[in-house]
């Protein structure tokens, strides 16, 4: 090879290398100062979502690098009201969310990933999504458990037009990693590829996502879609090395 071309290839990996940046490290669970710096308590519209329990930052614990959502059995809270229905909030529970908004440009994308130990018993639902800062759709479910023993990855382009995959989640007790890439395939729709300890599971199309800004939620929800009644003992939802990098120019 000339020496011309071997320094173009140099060049062009270096400003690959660059265009990568990471948006939330794998530090941001390692304190409260760095939480702080990345995340927010509770879903960013409040407490109360699609299921039966509210959240509650004393619902989240740091130790380790780790993030624990914990959700208890409680009694005597106020309904919650969801898609003009009233909700019987019988959990106090933990969510997070990012403080930045993500939002997929031209030629670019996002890479999330983590590890998660997540339970798949009846009436917990835990969850690892982005969905819509303004409007909705659009929805990426990157990982959810509806207590069905399953693993779902779903992308939402209406609440009718949705593309899903369900999996077999034999090991709950354990850690599992998960990735989601994202990117922009022709500034109108973006890619979405689904990966669980390393291996492609699925991958799917975000109709209309491109330029819309998502916000990144994990939360550990109970009843509603996974059932009820849910356990009566705590149930814990455990994320550790979370890390986002983006790729948009």
């Amino acid at each position: 090879m000339h020496l011309l071309g071997a320094y173009s290839l140099l060049l062009a990996a270096a400003s690959c290398a660059s265009a990568v940046r990471t948006i939330i490290p794998k530090t941001s669970f390692d304190s409260q100062a760095n939480f702080d710096a990345d995340w927010a308590y509770n879903y960013p519209w409040g407490t109360d979502h699609n299921g039966g329990a509210r959240m509650d930052k004393g619902q989240v614990k740091f130790s380790n690098g780790m993030a624990t959502l914990t959700a208890k059995k409680v009694t005597g809270q106020k309904d919650a009201t969801h898609g003009g229905k009233q909700i019987k909030i019988n959990y106090l529970s933990g969510a997070i969310s990012a403080k930045e908004h993500f939002t997929v440009a031209r030629g670019g994308g996002y890479d999330f990933s983590g590890e998660f130990k997540a339970t798949t018993a009846k009436g917990t639902w835990p969850a690892f999504w982005l969905t819509a800062v303004e409007g909705w759709p659009p929805e990426i479910d990157m990982a959810e458990w509806k207590g069905s023993g399953k693993i779902s990855f779903n992308t939402f382009n209406t609440s009718s037009v949705l593309s899903w995959k369900d999996v077999n989640y034999a090991t709950p007790d354990q850690f599992h990693s998960i990735k989601c890439e994202v990117r922009d395939i022709n500034q109108r729709d973006v890619s979405v590829k689904f990966y669980m300890d390393g291996s492609l599971v699925t991958t799917q199309v975000g109709g209309n996502f491109f330029g819309k800004a998502m916000y990144l939620i994990i939360n550990l929800q109970m009843e509603g879609s996974s059932g009820s009644p849910g356990p009566s003992s705590d149930t814990l939802y455990q994320v550790r090395n979370l890390e986002v990098l983006s790729y948009n120019p």
